[in-house]
């Protein structure tokens, strides 16, 4: 697996300017903190994030505050911001949330997908098992933020979609430091496929038990990484 690829595909991936400068500011910092740009510990200031990305001093404090809010990052007034360590045991913590809220997403998506959703899960699922026989680790991150964006959508529930907005930057990133000795590339996509099976075939009970079976998976992945 190549941590360069991964990296470039995030910047295209992540890349798109929002409607707003803060909305900008805050992916490009995201990006560099859940790619390990700005690594866990790191001090650093709003004027150093001002000179890097080109923007100004108001919308770089907004997306700060946004990113302090999920988790990413502690502001110290006078002092600068510290990007937040990662913890195993926060991870499963936070594993134990996401089973039950991507649990509610999956079978709620399975259940309320249109006829034009479940044949694009249909092709996504086919994908996933591509990537997972090519052992293609590029690909499988694009399809994985593409799952997650296409089940949050089709759930039909804007509170399910605010709630996974403040678990993802933590998954990733922690997925990125992780993901070249404990991932199971191909048990992993397969797992995503088998959820996006159900949701196209609009079988609820069967997308959240796959759910359930990715979520096992994340937990053994994130113990292994011990």
């Amino acid at each position: 697996m190549d941590q360069q690829r991964i990296l470039g595909t995030y910047k295209g991936l992540r890349g798109e300017s929002g409607p707003s400068l803060t909305d900008r500011a805050y992916l490009q910092i995201e990006e560099m903190i859940v790619t390990l740009q700005l690594e866990p510990g790191q001090l650093f200031s709003e004027a150093d994030l001002m000179s890097e990305l080109g923007i100004g001093r108001t919308p770089i404090r907004e997306a700060l505050q946004r990113l302090a809010f999920e988790g990413l990052v502690t502001i110290m007034p006078r002092r600068g911001v510290t990007v937040s360590e990662i913890n195993h045991s926060r991870q499963l913590q936070l594993l134990e949330l996401r089973r039950e809220v991507e649990r509610m997403i999956m079978r709620d998506a399975a259940r309320r997908a249109n006829p034009g959703e479940r044949d694009a899960f249909a092709r996504l699922a086919s994908d996933l098992h591509a990537a997972a026989e090519a052992d293609d680790d590029v690909a499988f991150m694009r399809l994985d933020l593409k799952f997650n964006q296409m089940t949050v959508a089709a759930c039909r529930n804007e509170y399910a979609a605010k709630t996974m907005q403040l678990m993802q930057g933590l998954a990733r990133r922690f997925w990125y430091q992780h993901y070249r000795e404990a991932l199971d590339l191909k048990r992993c996509a397969n797992l995503h496929a088998a959820v996006a099976r159900a949701i196209a075939a609009g079988r609820s009970d069967d997308a959240a038990r796959a759910s359930d079976q990715l979520i096992d998976y994340m937990s053994e992945f994130t113990r292994a990484s011990l």
